[in-house]
């Protein structure tokens, strides 16, 4: 959630850090800060808001220095005003923090028995207090972070900067990402590869428990244990990070438009040289080995699993549980043997998926992540890391990460159905031979963006929406009503078609657009008669099918919307194109921040 980006350098860093901010922006934050130490002297500049203001403060009152700290804040203590925004500082130290500390009300208890008073309403103010109050009792700036650290509960990100130490940072991490960048002379910390890529493409990533003394010229690592470890320097891919719009509008439009490429990347990546089968990295899933699949997520990855929910007990005949992972991890359910977890996120940081997965290591028969990040800590933590290649995402709504992810469980899926033999060497052929078409078929999709953008003008004059879908296109009503509401604020429920009769209706009205998926397959028919229930009340309908659905479909459709025809199992990936679009144009049409919607993060590293 939060961005934390530090650089001790050769030059004035404070251009650097906020140019390092603003890659972290698609995290989502409301304020933003940074601090330096220049001759000695520690000092910061904080600004409530977007980015803007912090570089407007930063031209009329300039912060020098070469060693430096920065930080964009989501707020979870405190309301985000300028003394809740960070840095924080307690005298000689100011620190950044991505996380909750649990115990900050016990330790600022006791930091009050000391004399010792608060200032502002969040829990990274008592880290601050706490290591100033190390360093009163004799210990080095380095001594101090790591005894302060030792006593927190919880998750963080930390980064710590001293007065009277140019050359020192201390970073630790649990729960919450962290990497460290090495350059010629100089040394970067950030909560991802992006924030650093412009600094350097060679970078370690903190394991759980890590504390980190970096200088300019040296790294020291200790593990939770507190024992010396080395960490893996990695070269990242420059162009795997790049965040520009490329003559887009808005991050979302652009990777919108990217999604017949990326698509396209994944399928290269898992097909055979001759397409007719799908080819998993390592020594792959022995499906045969399991008689369940428990899948986790949240978000927009969560529908991804219900998706794939459908295919893997349609095409495969694996029985399948789907679960929210803020609730599996505290249900704690059985893991029965010969069960397979699965867990799918867009960053591999996602906190409660994490946890989850943590939970399943040890129980279940083979732990498999679906992720983008291939370093992240998901992926490193599984048996079996699955990318989708989706290549960075910068828009807090998921676009092409969702329809990357839905591309990779159908594959596995199909890889499953041909190794439990429920789907024979042709049949598994025809399928793939569809699916590496599906590309070229988005892009006709894509070409239909002026049909899209004139209904969301007419949603946009709504306050409420509902979406209806059966069968495999039940998800994608959930994905399309997530999508309206996040960006648009547009209030939006989605139902199964068939759950219509029993709450729902009662919301019908002169007023209420109905977005209905539906494509001409065998379930098209009962969607009808509930669209036709929808119209008698006065009802809205937006129809979203193919040809032969619309040729099929009554009089008194408000919009038509007339998708390519798709082989049915494919029909969630094409009909997320209509989904995003409606969102994207209706948000566009009421003027609301796309990019970065109001109080939602990108990569929710914190419960």
């Amino acid at each position: 959630m939060c961005g934390i980006v530090g650089i001790l350098g050769t030059h004035e860093v404070a251009p650097s850090l906020v140019e390092a901010l603003k890659r972290l922006e698609y995290r989502g934050y409301d304020s933003a800060g940074i601090a330096t130490v220049n001759e000695g002297r520690l000092d910061r500049r904080r600004a409530v808001g977007k980015l803007v203001n912090l570089s407007d403060l930063l031209v009329h009152d300039p912060l020098a220095g070469k060693a430096g700290i920065g930080h964009t804040r989501w707020a979870t203590h405190g309301a985000p005003n300028l003394s809740n925004t960070h840095p924080h500082r307690a005298g000689p130290v100011a620190v950044v923090h991505n996380g909750i500390i649990e115990n900050y009300r016990d330790l600022r208890a006791e930091l009050a028995a000391e004399g010792i008073a608060h200032e502002t309403d969040t829990d990274t103010e008592t880290v601050a207090l706490l290591t100033r109050h190390y360093l009163e009792q004799g210990l080095d700036a380095a001594g101090a972070a790591r005894a302060a650290i030792g006593r927190l509960e919880g998750a963080y990100a930390l980064l710590f900067l001293f007065d009277g130490e140019p050359d020192l940072m201390v970073a630790a991490r649990k729960g919450s990402p962290l990497a460290i960048g090495y350059g010629s002379g100089e040394m970067f910390v950030g909560s991802d590869a992006i924030a650093l890529a412009q600094l350097t493409d060679r970078i370690t990533y903190l394991e759980e428990g890590d504390i980190a003394v970096v200088t300019r010229d040296s790294l020291r690592i200790t593990d939770a244990d507190g024992q010396p470890v080395e960490r893996e320097i990695k070269t990242v891919r420059i162009d795997n990070t790049r965040v520009d719009k490329a003559g887009h509008k808005h991050f979302m439009a652009k990777e919108i438009a990217e999604q017949p490429t990326v698509i396209g990347d994944a399928l290269g990546h898992y097909l055979s040289a001759d397409g007719q089968d799908v080819v998993l990295p390592g020594d792959g899933l022995d499906f045969n080995g399991i008689d369940r699949l428990s899948m986790v997520a949240c978000g927009t990855a969560y529908y991804a699993c219900l998706t794939a929910k459908y295919w893997f007990e349609q095409l495969a005949r694996i029985p399948v549980d789907v679960d929210i992972a803020s609730e599996f991890r505290y249900r704690e359910p059985p893991i029965p043997a010969r069960t397979a977890a699965l867990f799918v996120s867009q960053s591999g940081e996602t906190a409660d998926t994490l946890a989850a997965l943590r939970y399943c290591a040890g129980r279940a028969e083979r732990i498999v992540s679906v992720v983008n990040v291939d370093e992240s800590s998901i992926a490193r933590e599984s048996d079996i890391a699955l990318p989708i290649l989706a290549g960075a995402e910068i828009g807090v709504a998921s676009t092409k990460a969702f329809t990357c992810q839905l591309t990779v469980l159908l594959l596995l899926a199909i890889k499953a159905a041909k190794a439990r033999g429920a789907m024979d060497d042709e049949a598994v052929a025809d399928l793939l031979s569809r699916l590496r078409g599906l590309p070229a078929t988005i892009n006709n999709a894509l070409e239909m963006d002026l049909d899209f953008k004139k209904a969301a003008r007419r949603l946009a004059e709504a306050d409420n929406a509902l979406f209806l879908g059966r069968g495999l296109m039940y998800p994608l009503a959930l994905e399309g009503a997530l999508k309206l509401k996040e960006i648009s604020y547009i209030h939006a429920e989605a139902y199964a078609s068939g759950e219509l009769k029993h709450g729902p209706i009662a919301l019908i009205d002169k007023k209420m657009p109905v977005v209905v998926m539906a494509p001409r397959d065998g379930l098209f028919d009962k969607t009808v008669s509930n669209m036709q229930e929808v119209m008698a009340r006065g009802g809205k309908v937006v129809l979203v099918t193919d040809r032969a659905g619309a040729e099929a479909a009554d009089d008194g459709i408000w919009r038509l919307l007339t998708l390519p025809e798709v082989d049915p199992v494919l029909s969630p990936i094409l009909y997320a194109i209509p989904a995003q679009l409606l969102a994207y144009h209706t948000a566009v049409a009421k003027g609301t921040d796309v990019d970065q919607p109001r109080n939602l993060a990108k990569s929710v590293t914190v419960e």
